[in-house]
């Protein structure tokens, strides 16, 4: 297909997958062609980012989507964009305008493919130029988990300070990866291997999206972000490679605010440090809702960010009373106590990043096309911003490199663990902390466990998957591509040790119980697919997590969430208790909940429920999460759990249905690109009944891989 237009002419191929390979004749015309493909591929979900972007999905998705986009428009996400985009050097903003350029013109045809804007009687409209960084914070706002500190302030009320960390999960959060380097000296050619694969909740369509990036200057495959251009995460420029991980850094906070009207009661005032009072940005947004009637927000911004959260003592209302010139300290000292002790919705700020700096990183985008060497690779990565992640990358040279590149602020380390006062200059931000980086020795494993990230944060994920991938890795020395789908799908489940433990010691159980202990015992602990010892052993320990949050040591955990619903899943308990269950286990403090008794309650439980010899990927299903779900479709049992190296997770105490897995996987092979394998959850087309939507899904589901094809004559030339 030849196209010319204001970007110049492109040429679109496609291999037996669906998925795109693009060549132009140059970067922005090969950018243009990336925004075009991407359209016609993904119309609807490019459309459905683009409004979860601005905050006005609710338009055309009905009342459900209205506390998102209430989030994304009190925390200004449209505008830090629009300030990021603003901020580009030209030569990048010209680039992002070719690819918005490619999806405007690309919009319309895709649309017509799709069903669904029919259905919801949603018309494109044409892009600004800064929307796909929207898209990328959008995306990204909760991967470093400043939620959890809300959870983290509910525990430190109900249980003490000293509380405040009991449930750090050392687990699974929302956000996580493997990634493995195999160096030379391990594999079948002498050149290393690049693998992993990223853990999101799974989508339809999918998150990433296969694709090959050709012009004179560079010829790239890897996987991208729909509605972002270039290839940021996963990418193989035939002498070099990259993959990244979540760095499990802390690098966004939140503040609690002091909230009053100005003097002249024209505005409102916070309380800043030093005890200074200042100006709060003030104005209102109306939220369209398809269906209902639209939801007007109020949207405010201290100096410290925009306020996500406003609790009833910040009201100006009910401060009109208060004497604005009382004397600071006094005032000081008075907030602290109610906001801090007494107030359990607190009015928060929250501090991010590309809001006070301006930049996300994308001037990365392009130089990581360009890279040839580890050296390239590297000294792109230290423009990143926003994620903060851990990178592998190796050169066809021999080089190889692990590092982490990101944005992380320097403050008091109260900072990471819960909302501290924005009226106190101990919490203010002091710059930017320096990314750590070391040399591959042996294997370099990256699987958001505590390692070369461990300074810029607070939770990271359990050893187990990071160990289990070692323990593979060091069973060959001559390892292959093909040989990485067993890595792939290890379903070796270690947490379960420290439950498991406790069953010898267990005293006069009933014959059922008995039973159910020996075999649990003599379970391989494997969650694989066809197991009915996993499906046991899972019902034991949803028994177990739910008699943990029941116990009277935590009812003051156990109520419904407040605040914002956006931020309702990392406040449940349940939840907390079952992915916390490993730590809870073993730690000394709530010396009251007498673990050996819920333990034999939930094994009597679970062997009185006598439940059937079923395989676990009966109960172990794929449930993705779609705009608009289709009620027809079928999805796979899986194998696998949350801290498996196959991390299919479950919600311990709640399902063992899976929201969150695989979101692609991927082996770049620094010998031979050809050699390089990949697969994705559904496939390359976003538009539901096409060939290409779902045909990677059976592979996917078998952690099985798919070829990346690079030879241009085995490609089918497509016309538009």
């Amino acid at each position: 297909m030849s196209l010319l237009n204001n970007a110049g002419t492109f040429e679109l191929y496609r291999d037996d997958w669906g998925i795109p390979h693009l060549r132009a004749a140059g970067p922005d015309r090969l950018a243009y062609a990336q925004g075009y493909a991407t359209a016609l591929d993904r119309a609807w979900q490019l459309e459905v980012e683009r409004h979860r972007a601005q905050g006005s999905s609710a338009a055309f998705l009905g009342p459900d989507s209205v506390s998102w986009d209430r989030f994304v428009r009190q925390a200004r996400l449209a505008d830090t964009a629009r300030r990021c985009h603003e901020a580009l050097d030209p030569g990048t903003a010209a680039w992002v305008g070719s690819y918005v350029d490619g999806v405007n013109d690309g919009l319309a045809q895709g649309a017509a493919r799709d069903e669904r804007f029919a259905r919801t009687g949603h018309a494109p409209t044409p892009w600004e130029p800064w929307v796909p960084l929207g898209i990328w914070i959008a995306t990204h706002i909760l991967f470093a988990g400043f939620a959890t500190k809300l959870w983290r302030e509910r525990v430190a009320r109900a249980l003490g300070d000293e509380a405040v960390t009991l449930f750090a999960t050392d687990g699974p959060g929302t956000a996580g990866s493997n990634g493995w380097l195999v160096p030379g000296e391990r594999t079948g050619t002498g050149s290393a291997l690049i693998a992993g694969d990223p853990h999101r909740f799974i989508e339809d369509p999918g998150v990433y999206q296969q694709i090959r990036l050709s012009c004179p200057e560079y010829d790239v495959i890897g996987l991208a972000v729909p509605g972002i251009p270039g290839l940021g995460h996963f990418g193989h420029t035939g002498s070099a490679a990259w993959a990244i991980t979540n760095a499990m850094a802390d690098y966004q906070d939140l503040y609690v605010e002091r909230l009053r009207p100005a003097a002249d009661g024209a505005g409102i005032e916070a309380l800043g440090p030093e005890g200074v009072w200042e100006p709060v940005h003030r104005h209102t947004e109306t939220i369209t809702v398809a269906g209902a009637d639209p939801v007007e927000v109020e949207v405010l911004e201290t100096a410290r960010g925009p306020v996500i959260t406003r609790g009833p003592a910040a009201d100006p209302e009910q401060d009109q009373e208060q004497d604005p010139e009382q004397d600071p300290e006094q005032d000081q000292e008075q907030s602290q106590e109610q906001d801090l002790e007494q107030d359990p919705e607190q009015t928060l700020s929250l501090r991010y990043p590309p809001r006070v700096r301006r930049d996300l990183g994308f001037a990365v985008l392009p130089a990581l096309l360009r890279a040839r060497t580890v050296a390239d690779i590297d000294r792109a990565l230290d423009g990143w911003a926003e994620p903060v992640n851990v990178v592998h990358a190796a050169d066809t040279e021999g080089g190889l490199l692990h590092r982490v590149a990101g944005a992380v602020p320097l403050r008091d380390p109260a900072n990471r663990l819960r909302p501290v006062p924005a009226w106190d200059p101990r919490y203010t931000w002091r710059g930017w902390a320096e990314t750590p980086s070391e040399p591959v020795q042996g294997f370099a494993v990256m699987a958001n466990a505590r390692g070369i990230a461990s300074p810029l944060g607070v939770e990271f994920a359990p050893p187990h998957r990071a160990n289990r991938i070692r323990e593979l890795l060091s069973g060959s020395a001559d390892w292959s591509p093909k040989a990485m789908a067993d890595v792939h799908r290890d379903t070796h489940l270690a947490s379960a040790a420290p439950l498991l433990a406790l069953l010898p010691g267990l005293d006069g159980l009933t014959p059922a119980a008995q039973a159910l202990r020996a075999r649990l015992l003599a379970w391989d602990r494997h969650m694989a697919a066809e197991s009915t010892d996993a499906t046991v052993f899972s019902a034991f320990r949803t028994a177990t997590v739910r008699r943990f949050a029941a116990d009277p040591a935590l009812a003051g955990l156990a109520g419904a969430p407040t605040g914002p619903d956006v931020f309702h899943p990392w406040l449940y308990l349940v939840p907390r208790v079952g992915y916390a269950l490993e730590g809870l286990l073993g730690t000394s403090l709530l010396s009251a909940l007498d673990r050996a008794a819920h333990v034999r309650a939930a094994l009597e439980e679970t062997a009185a429920a006598d439940t059937p010899d079923t395989p676990w990927s009966q109960v172990h299903r794929l449930t993705p999460w779609s705009a608009l779900p289709d009620p027809d479709a079928q999805w796979p049992g899986l194998g696998g759990d949350h801290d498996c190296v196959n991390a299919t997770s479950t919600v311990p105490g709640f399902t063992d249905l899976t929201a969150r897995a695989s979101a692609a996987r991927y082996v770049w092979d620094l010998a031979r690109r050809e050699d390089s394998l990949w697969a994705v959850p559904l496939g390359a087309d976003g538009v539901t009944g096409s060939p290409h939507h779902r045909d990677q899904l059976p592979y996917w589901a078998q952690c099985e891989l798919v070829p990346v094809v690079t030879d241009w004559t085995r490609l089918t030339k497509e016309s538009v």
